[in-house]
């Protein structure tokens, strides 16, 4: 038994927890009894849920593993984290699948759901063995080619109603290939100046609107990864006006970052630390995924935790790989971009980065209100403390983030995974 003391749920009065048997089993003031473990009057959440993580194992251990991502995941405030299909072998069969799902149980730091593939080998042509991973051990309910995109028609039909079946989704990585061959960063004015090949909105506005038609023609669910543009905002907005099953990402880094820091970045152009896909965009583009957010346009964040080893990521930017780490920067992130601008309350956050994310990927026991009876799956923030990003104490394997040497809100003081502690006093247990 645990008595978490001095805690506020979703930001309120200060009360306590007791914690018995993976369970919330009082909530009151004065508690006590077995081990106490004092709050601080930090912000208690339900455990964080990521629908968009890359773990990278099995094939690129060098970058990350089922471990060290999830106990990067855990210092984030995570409880439940979804791997990304993009690993080699990629995962498009029951048993890769479910060798991902079963490391996630025997490291315990967070849950770990593994995403299907849509297609096999994400190439594009032929569908992967849906039914089988929704029928495996690791019960998949999320499938999605992330990094490259279903840009088949036909193909991305055939993928919406098959998963109807079982109540899976198919997550959409929105990027006309046609559009962005040899794309370097968003296109635009600092492209120009750069002379780096532009990535249009455009590229990403057409498929997303594409799949919104395809989804209410079938009837299925459609999930849109990584938002970045505002003309995807307004076509994600149009969709749901018209009550289709449609659900939409944003990461962190494109809630709070923009694409002159490609030009003017603190150590000067061209740092491959900004490469990302979808590219950071602009100012306007930042805007009106912070108000998508807000109004629930955007359903979630999720972090397309992307981590990458020191040789993929230190080169010219033609050559660096795309992608950068957040999974320990997130809540720090929201913080800044949506808290402390006034656009959420930490209910909102809950909502966005815990309860919805966990309805989408169909998950039960995450994500579930603080409340008596409810599973102990519980992260403690404290949003008054100031950090300055250090990513050489990251417990993730890879070091590439943006944030390095910014002062961020915020630092999660614990995690609790069904009631037992994954991190305390910000350390991992």
């Amino acid at each position: 038994m645990i008595v978490v003391k001095n805690v506020r749920i979703l930001g309120g009065e200060p009360a306590d927890l007791r914690i018995d048997q993976g369970v919330i089993a009082e909530i009151g003031q004065g508690l006590s009894g077995g081990e106490e473990i004092d709050g601080g009057g930090a912000v208690a959440l339900p455990g964080l849920v990521d629908l968009h993580t890359h773990l990278r194992e099995p094939g690129r251990e060098d970058a990350e593993t089922v471990q060290t991502g999830t106990r990067s995941a855990a210092r984030g405030g995570y409880t439940a984290v979804h791997a990304m299909a993009n690993t080699s072998p990629v995962a498009d069969t029951a048993g890769v699948v479910e060798q991902v799902w079963r490391l996630g149980r025997e490291f315990g730091h967070c849950d770990v759901h593994p995403v299907g593939a849509v297609t096999v080998g994400l190439e594009g042509r032929q569908l992967a063995e849906l039914g089988a991973m929704a029928d495996s051990a690791a019960r998949v309910r999320v499938f999605s080619d992330d990094g490259r995109c279903v840009d088949d028609a036909v193909l991305m039909r055939r993928a919406l109603e098959y998963v109807k079946a079982f109540d899976g989704v198919v997550a959409q990585h929105a990027q006309e290939p046609r559009l962005t061959q040899g794309a370097q960063m968003n296109e635009g004015v600092v492209s120009g100046r750069l002379g780096l090949t532009g990535w249009p909105a455009v590229a990403e506005e057409a498929i997303i609107a594409r799949d919104c038609l395809l989804a209410a023609h079938v009837g299925s669910r459609l999930h849109v990864c990584h938002v970045s543009t505002a003309g995807s905002v307004e076509i994600l907005r149009w969709a749901k006006s018209k009550g289709w099953d449609v659900t939409a990402e944003v990461t962190p880094h494109h809630l709070l970052l923009t694409d002159d820091l490609v030009e003017d970045s603190p150590v000067g152009a061209y740092n491959p630390i900004y490469k990302v896909n979808p590219p950071l965009r602009t100012r306007a583009d930042v805007e009106a995924l912070r108000a998508a957010l807000a109004d629930g346009t955007i359903d979630i964040v999720a972090t397309d935790h992307a981590p990458h080893p020191v040789e993929d990521k230190e080169t010219e930017w033609s050559a660096a790989a795309m992608g950068m780490v957040g999974l320990e920067t997130a809540l720090s992130v929201v913080q800044e971009s949506m808290v402390e601008t006034g656009l959420l309350d930490w209910a909102g956050v809950a909502q966005r980065m815990s309860v919805v994310p966990a309805r989408i990927g169909r998950l039960t026991g995450q994500g579930q209100p603080l409340e008596e009876g409810a599973p102990a799956n519980i992260t403690l923030y404290d949003p008054s403390a100031r950090t300055v990003v250090d990513p050489s104490a990251f417990a993730s394997k890879s070091r590439n983030t943006p944030y390095e040497g910014m002062t961020l809100p915020g630092r999660v003081v614990a995690t609790f995974l069904r009631g037992r502690p994954t991190v305390l006093e910000g350390k991992l247990v």
